[in-house]
């Protein structure tokens, strides 16, 4: 059989096509869920009122927006870019505040969640259920509880962010020590090391340039984040964007979304730089 060329099994096909094809079953269900999708979609677009017309009246909406963004606004005086840059400072400070924060208090929970170091099935399980729980409520949900908590301002999306990132991170850092190699675990314990040698010596090493990876990554993320938190009312740049918009000043609300594209632009750069570094010296390590 598997020596028969194209032509053979052609040739079988057209004299037994029954024996080719899918089981009644299978296209039964592939049938249904076609239609199951097909039916889906058609009620999506039903409920959300979709329509050609008011497709192209939207579009026709959205370019006049667009329109705005040339010439970009320049503020004429240092007082009105003071505060376009103080927003700009608050969100970055807020997203680095809150990767370190979350950062930091994952790192000791990921031991808990990791197979290779926590031999407690039940525990670490529970510290998994515990990641996925933190991961499962939105940053912007967090901060519109932290804000009726602690009021308006950064504060309440440094902790939306702190607490969003423990999730994340204690999951990611977790797996980065669980694909770690054995074999350095195992020349340890062969020298008579212990559990907190082990982890300190053999495991530590191989896990942090990904885990510092993680967190570089992570920032960058949060401070495209940060900016959705300010519009609810967590301070940075996304609250004078807010404000610009819900004013119409479009050219000046504009001009703050390129600042924030350029931010976002830099921290990249400058974050992929480290991570190249950190993996590259790991590398020259090994």
């Amino acid at each position: 059989m598997a020596n028969m060329d194209i032509a053979t099994i052609a040739e079988a096909k057209a004299l037994a096509p029954a024996a080719f094809a899918k089981p009644l079953r299978v296209r039964l269900l592939r049938a249904g869920l076609v239609v199951l999708f097909a039916a889906l979609t058609g009620w999506c677009l039903y409920a959300f009122d979709f329509s050609p017309m008011r497709v192209l009246e939207g579009l026709g909406r959205l370019g006049r927006i667009f329109s705005f963004m040339f010439p970009p606004h320049i503020w004429q005086s240092w007082r009105e870019w003071a505060e376009v840059l103080q927003g700009l400072g608050e969100t970055v400070s807020m997203a680095f505040l809150g990767t370190v924060i979350g950062a930091v208090v994952a790192f000791p929970l990921a031991l808990l969640g990791a197979k290779n170091i926590m031999p407690f099935g039940f525990l670490r399980l529970t510290a998994r259920r515990g990641f996925d729980a933190l991961r499962a409520v939105e940053q912007i949900i967090l901060a519109l509880i932290f804000i009726r908590a602690f009021g308006l301002g950064p504060l309440a999306g440094i902790l939306a962010i702190a607490v969003s990132e423990i999730g994340t991170c204690a999951k990611l850092f977790s797996e980065a020590i669980e694909n770690t190699s054995k074999k350095p675990v195992d020349g340890v314990r062969a020298s008579g090391g212990g559990p907190l040698q082990t982890i300190r010596y053999a495991v530590l090493p191989q896990a942090m340039p990904v885990i510092l990876s993680i967190t570089l990554y992570n920032l960058e993320s949060n401070t495209r984040s940060g900016t959705i938190l300010g519009i609810v009312g967590a301070g940075g740049i996304g609250f004078l964007l807010a404000d610009r918009i819900s004013a119409y000043r479009w050219p000046e609300a504009w001009t703050i979304i390129f600042l924030i594209i350029l931010t976002v632009y830099i921290i990249d750069a400058i974050s992929a730089r480290l991570r190249a570094r950190i993996i590259g010296k790991t590398e020259n390590v090994h």
